[in-house]
């Protein structure tokens, strides 16, 4: 893979109840973030932390800038930090072999695919449980009829 660093601004935003967990975790992310290989922090800028209108939800976002070592990086953490926009900031143009290109496609196609297969994992769960939670409702209605026809024979 050619190794042309890359200078890259994103928006990584968080959501959730309450205030102080917000708060926490963007603090958590931007340390993880940090701690990432292959790439130098710039700058950051955390955004005021606010309530949600009609909702009891809160948000805050960071904008950062980085300087990524590679193409394949900048790719892994947009993965692995989902930021909500990403921007190149530099370089203005980049050339990229068809096996580099080839290469960053298969990296997609394999987290796509692991994606797939934990959202089809968790969908079959979920029926099961689905149906689990019939079986117990019908045997509890079961159980609720007999305790009322056996309270009717001893009154």
């Amino acid at each position: 893979m050619t190794e042309k660093k890359i200078i890259a601004r994103m928006i990584l935003e968080v959501l959730g109840s309450p205030k102080e967990h917000v708060e926490e975790t963007i603090k958590q992310v931007i340390k993880k973030l940090e701690e990432e290989k292959n790439i130098k922090l710039i700058s950051q800028k955390t955004y005021e932390t606010e309530q949600q209108e009609d909702s009891k939800l809160w948000s805050t976002f960071s904008e950062i800038e980085f300087q990524s070592e590679n193409i394949k990086k900048l790719m892994d953490l947009c993965f692995d930090y989902m930021p909500s926009s990403v921007e190149i900031i530099e370089p203005a143009g980049m050339e990229l072999d068809s096996s580099d290109v080839a290469e960053l496609l298969n990296d997609l196609l394999a987290k796509l695919h692991r994606y797939d297969m934990v959202l089809k994992n968790l969908h079959a769960q979920n029926l099961v449980m689905k149906h689990d939670i019939e079986l117990i409702k019908k045997v509890a209605k079961q159980a609720v009829e007999k305790r009322k026809q056996n309270e009717k024979k001893s009154a």
